[in-house]
């Protein structure tokens, strides 16, 4: 499945590119999505933020998006780092006393707000204060009319930018400029530009169970790590979702139990629901997942044969994250260093080095029938090659066995 995205560059008054709107779309085609406002916000937020690196996309500028009345009530963009984006608030928030309340506890945490198509009215004074960027769709706000906004708030308050959008032509830039305007954005400056990645979306069935894991009124926190354990999205989703969180001083986090324990049954439940709900109706490549899924337990198992043994929760993850690359067609080097996994590991996966590489080499040679290096690396692993054979077996039926509860759950 491909995850489509459109961004548009945000400049300043000396045309230098400071950010970019980030915009959902559903297909190839760069138009705007038939999907509710929420939805997309999610699926954008998701594919791009737990996923992969938004700072790939922006090459390390701000990025500007979207958010709802409801995702703004719900407090979503408490879930992400305050320095990962700009807050839009759409134009078609209703001012009341719910959304003030969210944008002054989101701007009392430092994260930068801005109204998007504003149109000047009374309703949205009390907002002002806690708001950082206006923006001016100056075919529907005249340069002009905005110009007399514009001086009479900066006489006010000098930390309000103003941003002119649908800016297209230079005629227009100059008159936004002389107007008061300190950001730009329209198609004078650039057209959106489309980027198309792989989706990495959870187990419909595995999100269902967890569903019902996190609606107790105590959560499992062991059935929790279990199911969160076998699914490689929610995996890599979670891992990165939590180290964003964390501060850049703290010690990373680098398993699932201390994930848990990070987030907490409230924080744990808001991202499993935002996950959910972002992909609710989305199809994986069930292949690539089962194989993930057998690599991720003969990789445990094996683990156990060398000497010295190697840690039961490394060995799996190596082998979950062995497939990321065909996943999501990214190199395999720049989706690793994403997540703060072992040393061991990462080379493992990047350059098939150490204890943990050999044993992917090993897994490799048995998937493509290969016995000579099967063979060979059983034998620089020190590994019985009936063992091998058993243990493959074993974790077919293992994989096998496992996907059949979950379609019977």
């Amino acid at each position: 499945m491909q995850s489509y995205l459109a961004r548009q560059p945000v400049l300043n008054r000396d045309k230098a590119t400071v950010g970019y709107e980030l915009l959902f779309r559903d297909g190839p085609n760069n138009c705007f999505p038939n999907v509710e406002d929420e939805q997309a916000t999610n699926r954008l937020l998701a594919d791009n933020f737990f996923t992969y690196n938004a700072a790939q996309v922006t090459a390390g500028k701000k990025a500007f998006v979207n958010f709802p009345h409801s995702s703004l009530i719900q407090r979503i963009p408490l879930m992400f780092s305050k320095q990962s984006f700009v807050i839009e608030v759409l134009e078609s928030c209703e001012p009341n006393d719910e959304l003030l309340e969210a944008v002054i506890e989101l701007h009392q945490k430092g994260y930068t707000l801005a109204l998007d198509d504003f149109v000047p009215h009374a309703v949205w004074n009390r907002f002002l204060p806690y708001i950082h960027i206006i923006k001016f769709d100056i075919r529907v706000t005249p340069i002009a009319k905005a110009s007399f906004f514009i001086r009479h708030h900066k006489d006010k308050s000098n930390k309000l930018l103003f941003l002119a959008e649908k800016v297209e032509t230079h005629e227009e830039f100059i008159d936004a400029r002389d107007a008061g305007f300190d950001l730009f954005q329209g198609y004078f400056f650039s057209r959106p530009e489309m980027i198309q990645r792989k989706a990495l979306t959870p187990s419909a069935l595995t999100t269902l169970r967890l569903f019902q894991e996190i609606s107790q009124t105590d959560v499992n926190f062991d059935k929790v790590e279990s199911i969160i354990a076998t699914d490689v999205s929610l995996s890599y989703k979670m891992l990165r979702h939590v180290n964003n969180m964390k501060s850049t001083q703290a010690k990373p986090v680098t398993s699932f139990k201390q994930a848990l324990v990070y987030l907490g049954e409230e924080r744990l439940r808001r991202f499993i629901t935002f996950v959910a709900t972002a992909h609710a109706m989305e199809k994986k490549p069930a292949s690539l997942y089962s194989l993930s899924l057998q690599r991720a337990h003969l990789c445990e198992r094996l683990g156990k044969q060398v000497t010295p043994a190697i840690a039961g929760n490394q060995a799996f993850l190596t082998g979950l994250f062995s497939l990321l690359d065909s996943i999501l067609d990214q190199p395999i080097e720049e989706l690793i260093n994403l997540l703060p996994l072992s040393e061991e590991i990462k080379q493992a996966l990047v350059n098939q080095t150490g204890q943990l590489g050999l044993i992917l080499l090993l897994m490799e040679a048995y998937d493509t029938a290969n016995w000579e290096n099967v063979s060979r690396f059983s034998k620089e692993l020190a590994i019985n090659e009936t063992s091998v054979a058993d243990l493959y077996l074993e974790s077919v039926k293992w994989t096998t066995l496992f996907e059949q509860q979950q379609q019977s759950n």
